[in-house]
């Protein structure tokens, strides 16, 4: 039987390693190689950094691994709040990773046009590797809708549970909203300045740091959490039924 705090101090672990693998791969790997605008420095770049362009497509693999394993963990610690928020957590989490995967194709396209000799020895080799990772990076964007669409049953199960702060769980709603608003800002006005993507972004950095760091320093609050009694399997408009202890379980698949 794991405890509560136990699962709880996992799913920071996991969400920590995440953001880091997340962010070494987006901000380091392709924000080194990758110059905007111009091709055949970009694609020089691939080739002469090809190993940490690797890298960061393995860093990427593993976090939509791990992705999986936090959505498991996370399910297994709240599904007795509410069933059905939980499964739906677990189904967005499941689209987001599969999505972060299937972008990766123009991570990879990009490696293959710069390093490749059937890409390269041709005049357009520069080109298509700056188109690959510019695509990657509007599906990067894009794919932070999935990113938005979990945090919001993970607000609502926060929010409703005893375990986390109230406060918690608005912020992360708020979070959820934002980071689908992002792509709507880029896309439907892109005129407008860089500067309200940056603000838009902020309650999101908020939110998810805030729940990282709850879980790996607090856990979660079991006092005023309900006796053990059975969890209820598809309850739907049940508060929290079950116990901490029922959440405790071991997880199957983990």
């Amino acid at each position: 039987m794991t405890s509560p705090k136990t699962l709880a101090r996992i799913a920071g672990l996991l969400y920590l390693v995440l953001a880091v693998l997340g962010g070494w791969a987006e901000l380091y790997v392709r924000g080194t190689v990758h110059v905007r605008g111009d091709a055949a420095a970009t694609a020089a770049n691939v080739s002469d950094h090809e190993t940490l362009f690797r890298l960061g497509l393995a860093a990427d693999i593993l976090m939509a691994t791990v992705f999986v394993f936090l959505g498991l963990v996370l399910h297994r610690l709240l599904h007795h709040v509410h069933a059905r928020a939980a499964v739906t957590l677990m189904v967005f989490v499941a689209a987001g990773a599969g999505f972060i995967l299937l972008n990766l194709v123009f991570h990879a396209g990009a490696l293959l046009a710069a390093t490749d000799p059937s890409y390269t020895a041709s005049p357009g080799a520069g080109a298509l590797t700056l188109l690959m990772l510019d695509l990657h990076d509007l599906g990067y964007i894009l794919g932070g809708v999935f990113f938005g669409l979990w945090l919001l049953p993970m607000g609502y199960l926060a929010y409703r549970s005893s375990m986390f702060p109230t406060v918690l769980g608005v912020l992360l709603v708020i979070g959820g909203f934002t980071w689908i608003a992002d792509p709507l800002i880029l896309f439907a006005l892109p005129d407008a300045p860089g500067a309200v993507r940056d603000v838009v972004a902020v309650p999101t950095s908020v939110a998810e740091f805030g729940l990282i760091l709850y879980l790996l320093v607090v856990g979660v609050r079991l006092r005023g959490t309900p006796a053990a009694e059975p969890v209820a399997e598809d309850t739907g408009n049940t508060g929290n039924t079950g116990s901490a202890e029922g959440a405790g379980k071991a997880i199957g698949r983990a």
